[in-house]
């Protein structure tokens, strides 16, 4: 159901607020589906009965929706059982968590598996995903839970701890250890948190890296890796970071096929050391390897410095125990830096928040985080090939404030990767969503401009072009590149393809050293220039009609009195200001209009109405007057198509124009209440519009007595100010 634009941006305050009460952080997670852990579990415990998860329920719709749907067969002989039903004596974690503990079972998920066997690799990082003290004996509840990072908050999920088996065999993930169950349970509640397990089918490993850290992914491909590619890998293990790696497969049949080199295609692999090693007795002294671990538990390289190859000879003992090297077909193996990027297509680096990493010797990186949305008509302006909306896209202001330490070809710069992430695709993938292409540009702010916190305006992106930009626009979850810049501000555009398309999205920027980033938030003010009072010798003939036309109404309702003057205390009501103005305007071919609505016209009687009556007077409609007309010149000067309308992105400069500075966020409610259906605006909107931000904003300046841009105000104030206005 889509949000109304005060349920919406409620919603988005309240959302905030709790941001700010540390609401959705590691140590405070948001509760997913409302679901308190301690207290179901201490509930099940008390009433002596294992939890079921009526949000996950064991049924055919938590499995999926198409190839796991109810006229799927692959379900028909699908039983959820509990482990203590399918095994003697099952334990959460045997001996501590392992790699070897994730063995991929009937679902395409490889991506994910190869995220989790990365994860085992540092301790804090796994505990803090799978919460330690869950076990199926001393507190035994049926009841289990998981922490993931989820668009910028970390949620923990809760699961009852039935899985789905045949022939009482476990259907997906399981450990090479028949009874232990934590990585069978950890994969049920990532299949809840996206809807079903269905859901989980294909992906990127990035996806749950990021997921399970809360961490930025570069991607690259293989073939036009930088040329210090393997420097990026040592120094990402060196910040505790994820690797994952993989072969595309070219051929959909041969899609998880195992080469003739023991490779797979089509399958996702975690990069789990890179070491530079002595070698005795050789030409080349020195050799660089890959760690890397098939996410089956089996089914290695059979290449140079796999398992038992005779290039472990060259090496000394000391040399294999820095490598742990073993012979054992348990899914990991060694190779060569050189075969490595010969035999993989890409490889996807998860950087880490200086948050998860505990170590101080670990070089952190520094971490901005901004959340935004694209509006339809409003701020969802698509990419550099619609300059006409371009310009309107969200914002955000970056500083690179330090170079980094080891300049390469004496170059000052500041390395950092921008990262652009859409949100809640996958989960609505059931109901046909599908993901936008999307990208980023980087634009240089000229000196001059430095510290002008205002949103760039068209005319900027007009004659300037971008510093830097993605590589591409892709429809991926997540869009992300590494740069080079000299220190200096800058600002990025985060944008879909398309204009028109509506979302909600996160822009984070990791660099090596100091940054910032924000969201340009144009300062909310307004100017409040009084027309001044005309001289009867300078009323024009429309002036004049509308005097004429204002005696004649008013003297209707008036004690008789004659009226010769502008100064009249004559007062007219809404509907009487509804035939004075419709009067007027319907001599002007150009704007198209029905005339101004009852509604509107009390509106702007809620504006200059000073004294409360209800009613204006003369004086008080003059000065209205003369601000509609100020206010019809902007919308004409907009309405250069002659069509009676301004389009919702036209609207931000003619608000502009009007005297108000507004935030996206206002232009956003602006666009949802004021716009029809094909994101225009007519005259009499157009001028409601106005009428509300200048009554609003006269209001707010009279409760801000001392002038420092907040007030407090009672229920009934609130209500009065709001029930009239």
């Amino acid at each position: 159901m889509p949000y109304t634009p005060s349920g919406f941006f409620c919603d988005r305050l309240i959302r905030e607020r709790e941001r700010r009460d540390g609401e959705g952080s590691l140590s405070k997670p948001l509760r997913f589906s409302g679901q308190d852990f301690a207290a179901l579990k201490q509930e099940c415990l008390t009433k002596k009965c294992l939890f079921e998860d009526d949000t996950f329920p064991a049924s055919v719709e938590s499995l999926g929706y198409k190839e796991l749907g109810h006229k799927s067969n692959k379900v028909k002989n699908i039983v959820w059982k509990r482990p203590k039903e399918i095994c003697e004596n099952p334990q959460f974690i045997v001996g501590g968590a392992s790699r070897t503990d994730i063995c991929q079972g009937d679902l395409g998920d490889c991506w994910l598996l190869a995220a989790i066997a990365c994860l085992t690799l540092n301790e804090k990082l796994l505990y803090r995903v799978v919460p330690q003290e869950q076990s199926f004996s001393e507190g035994y509840g049926g009841i289990f839970h998981f922490q993931f990072w989820r668009y910028g908050d970390w949620v923990d999920v809760v699961i009852d701890d039935r899985i789905p088996t045949f022939n009482s065999q476990l259907v997906f993930t399981k450990s090479a250890e028949r009874n232990e169950f934590w990585s069978a349970l950890l994969e049920k509640a990532y299949a809840k948190l996206h809807g079903s397990y269905e859901a989980l089918k294909g992906g990127n490993t990035t996806e749950a890296m990021e997921d399970f850290t809360g961490g930025v992914t570069e991607f690259y491909e293989m073939k036009e890796a930088p040329k210090e590619l393997y420097k990026i890998m040592k120094k990402a293990l060196e910040r505790g970071s994820m690797m994952g790696c993989s072969i595309d497969s070219l051929v959909p049949a041969r899609f998880e096929t195992r080469t003739v080199t023991g490779l797979v295609k089509g399958h996702a692999y975690s990069v789990t050391a890179v070491e530079e090693c002595k070698q005795s007795q050789h030409k080349e002294p020195k050799v660089r390897l890959v760690r890397l671990r098939n996410p089956w538990g089996q089914v290695e390289w059979n290449g140079p410095w796999s398992d038992n190859s005779k290039e472990w000879v060259s090496l000394s003992k000391g040399e294999k125990d820095k490598l742990q090297h073993q012979s054992a077909e348990d899914g990991e193996f060694w190779m060569a830096f050189e075969d490595f990027k010969k035999n993989y297509t890409k490889i996807e680096i998860c950087n880490l928040t200086p948050d998860a990493l505990e170590d101080d010797k670990i070089h952190k990186w520094t971490v901005s985080v901004n959340e935004g949305r694209w509006v339809r008509g409003c701020s969802a302006g698509g990419c550099r090939n619609y300059p006409d909306t371009f310009w309107t896209n969200p914002q955000y202001r970056l500083r690179l404030l330090e170079e980094d330490d080891d300049p390469e070809d004496n170059e000052v710069a500041c390395s950092f990767v921008i990262a652009l992430m859409q949100k809640n695709r996958r989960k609505e993938r059931k109901l046909g969503a599908n993901l936008f292409t999307i990208g980023f540009a980087i634009y240089e702010v000229p000196k001059e401009m430095h510290g002008n916190k205002q949103h760039m305006q068209k005319d900027f992106f007009l004659f300037n072009s971008s510093k830097a930009r993605c590589k591409s626009y892709i429809n991926l979850r997540e869009v992300t590149q590494r740069f080079r810049l000299s220190p200096g501000e800058y600002v990025i555009i985060p944008s879909t393809y398309e204009p028109h398309q509506e979302g909600e999205f996160i822009l984070r920027v990791f660099s090596e050293k100091r940054n910032t980033s924000e969201e340009i938030e144009n300062r909310i003010e307004a100017d409040h220039p009084v027309p001044a009072p005309a001289n009867a010798g300078e009323e024009s003939e429309e002036d004049q009609q509308f005097l004429s036309i204002f005696q004649q109404i008013a003297g209707d309702v008036s004690t008789g009195r004659p009226v010769s003057a502008w100064g009249s205390e004559m007062e007219i009501t809404a509907n009487e200001l509804k035939n004075v103005l419709n009067s007027i305007v319907s001599k002007h071919k150009d704007l198209n209009t029905e005339g101004f609505s009852l509604e509107s016209c009390r509106s702007m009687i809620s504006l200059m109405d000073m004294d409360g009556t209800g009613r204006l007077s003369l004086q008080e409609f003059r000065h209205l007057w003369n601000k509609i007309k100020q206010w019809q010149g902007i919308f004409q000067h907009y309405n250069s198509d002659q069509a009676g309308s301004i389009n919702s992105y036209e609207m931000r400069n003619a608000v502009n124009d009007a005297g108000f500075r507004l935030n996206n966020q206002l232009y956003d409610i602006i666009t949802m209440r004021y716009a029809n259906e094909g994101m225009n605006i007519d005259f009499d909107s157009f001028i409601s519009c106005l009428v509300r931000l200048e009554a609003m904003f006269r209001a707010f300046q009279a409760f801000d007595q001392d002038g420092d841009g907040t007030i407090r105000l009672s229920v009934l104030e609130w209500l009065q100010l709001t029930m009239y206005a």
